[in-house]
């Protein structure tokens, strides 16, 4: 069975042309057959990359995109899969229900609010209450001119991470954001399994 020989590419091609020349033959009586000649590929163009004149310190013009994600976490919070009575969720989205318990966040660190959270919502197991209000704030809005993005509302992105990891996840039904009533988009209701 034949083998097709493989077509060396232009780049092959012109690699095998500098060896040749730089090459001592072994037998300079036979020349050694040099492939034929295949034009050169043609150089891409280069991008062009002027940049506008500045002066040190000068204050950029484009303004930068705020880096503020809650609509993601607005969504992510929102579509989580319903794990309630149907009719007692709609309630409380509607603020129909009354919270049994309220924490406020406000003002504290991650190192602080942490242990507060547990102790609130793991304390409000323990007495049987069933839905709970954390109010987070909004977050403050800061100026953001450094090239590492400030998220906006620490605390509001961190709680429901925090409510869906140990040892709160084991008692958290559900997390949704509160109806305005309650703080709007700077709270959540927090719904508790039963306790046993």
């Amino acid at each position: 069975m034949s083998r097709r020989r493989k077509e060396l590419s232009s780049d092959d091609t012109a690699l095998w042309q500098e060896v040749v020349k730089t090459a001592e033959p072994l037998h300079p009586t036979k020349r050694a057959s040099a492939p034929p000649d295949q034009p050169k590929p043609k150089p891409s163009p280069k991008p062009d990359h002027t940049i506008s004149h500045f002066q040190l310190g000068q204050q950029a013009r484009a303004k930068l995109p705020s880096h503020d994600i809650a609509p993601a976490l607005r969504e992510r919070v929102n579509s989580a899969p319903l794990r309630m009575d149907k009719k007692t969720f709609t309630k409380m989205r509607r603020g129909k229900v009354r919270p049994e318990g309220k924490l406020d966040l406000h003002g504290m660190t991650l190192a602080a609010a942490h242990p507060t959270l547990m102790r609130f919502v793991m304390d409000g197991h323990a007495d049987g209450k069933r839905l709970l209000l954390v109010v987070t704030g909004k977050g403050k809005s800061t100026r953001d001119d450094g090239p590492i993005p400030i998220r906006r509302g620490v605390l509001r992105h961190q709680v429901p991470q925090w409510l869906a990891m140990p040892p709160m996840g084991a008692v958290v039904s559900q997390v949704t954001q509160a109806h305005i009533s309650h703080g709007g988009e700077g709270a959540y209701y927090v719904y508790l399994r039963r306790a046993r």
